[in-house]
């Protein structure tokens, strides 16, 4: 079903998994990152950039990262500690795991496991390794930057279908020492009955949400594709600010992120925490899909 090779992406040692629907390829040169996702012979539907966008020492480079966000600060200093290192890579039947050094001042050591679950779909499970001596504390964070088109939306199902049914939805006027600064009413973000729909129009923004589904989705009927992904809330969990889901548009539509983030904890040295997402890549259809298509699909 699944085809796991060693190669060279953009001059950066990689592995790749192909199935006949779809390509995922981890940068191990250093990282690990997903850098590349589309399906086979197509273009790739992430920003990558490496070099291009940075923070001191940490190069955003793009892709698909696995970040960490501490109790009550979703972003601080630790989420941008550089992740530069090579990794070590073991192959599996389907699937690969792709692990980074530890890190010398949090002493995390961060991965994926990818495996696939059928043509049009992977599972990306991350972990975090505490290899120190002391306790760590915090909630793993998967970051996806995609390349939007002029016609692509994104959308996220809403609610649980309990006759106690509501969401919560976190909205940024500025962060992060003055990013943003577009409105609370930023027309980019709007609500249909059951879903909030995104319509990347270049303003940088982004919104937080608690939603039950765990659902995020692109549609982009320009490159006839729908990737979707979905992460399990747990509705007892301490989140960042309440939510288990994000969308954040870079200035110039550069690329808009799908995060999907996990509840906090305490890892005793030797513990590890993992989050799992599972990835669809699928023909787009005419028309975005609905919260209930969305949800049959990860049933």
């Amino acid at each position: 079903m699944a085809q796991v090779r060693r190669l060279t992406f953009q001059g950066d040692k990689a592995v790749e998994l192909r199935t006949r629907a779809l390509r995922l390829v981890v940068v191990t040169a250093r990282g690990p990152r997903i850098a590349f996702l589309g399906v086979p012979g197509g273009e790739n539907l992430l920003l990558w950039s490496p070099r291009k966008y940075r923070r001191g020492a940490w190069d955003l480079m793009g892709g698909h990262r696995l970040w960490t966000a501490r109790p009550g600060a979703d972003e601080s200093e630790e989420t941008y500690r550089p992740d530069n290192g090579p990794s070590d890579v073991v192959l599996e039947r389907g699937g690969f795991v792709v692990a980074a050094p530890v890190d010398p001042e949090t002493r995390l050591r961060r991965g994926l496991r990818v495996r696939a679950l059928a043509p049009d779909r992977v599972e990306i499970e991350h972990f975090a390794v505490n290899a120190g001596d002391m306790l760590w504390s915090g909630g793993l964070w998967a970051l996806t930057c995609t390349k939007p088109s002029a016609t692509s939306t994104y959308v996220t199902p809403l609610g649980d279908g309990s006759a106690w049914d509501y969401a919560t939805i976190v909205a940024f006027h500025t962060w992060g020492g003055g990013h943003g600064g577009h409105g609370y009413d930023d027309p980019q973000f709007a609500f249909t009955r059951d879903q909030l729909v995104l319509r990347p129009s270049g303003r940088e923004n982004k919104r937080m949400l608690k939603a039950d589904a765990g659902i995020l989705a692109l549609h982009d009927p320009v490159r006839d594709v729908l990737f979707a992904k979905h992460a399990r809330f747990d509705p007892a969990g301490n989140y960042p600010l309440g939510t288990n889901l994000a969308l954040y548009v870079g200035p110039d539509n550069f690329m808009v992120e799908m995060e999907t983030m996990g509840p906090a904890l305490t890892l005793k040295p030797g513990e590890t925490v993992g989050h799992r997402e599972t990835w669809v890549l699928r023909p787009a259809g005419p028309r975005p899909p609905s919260s209930a298509a969305l949800r049959k699909l990860f049933a």
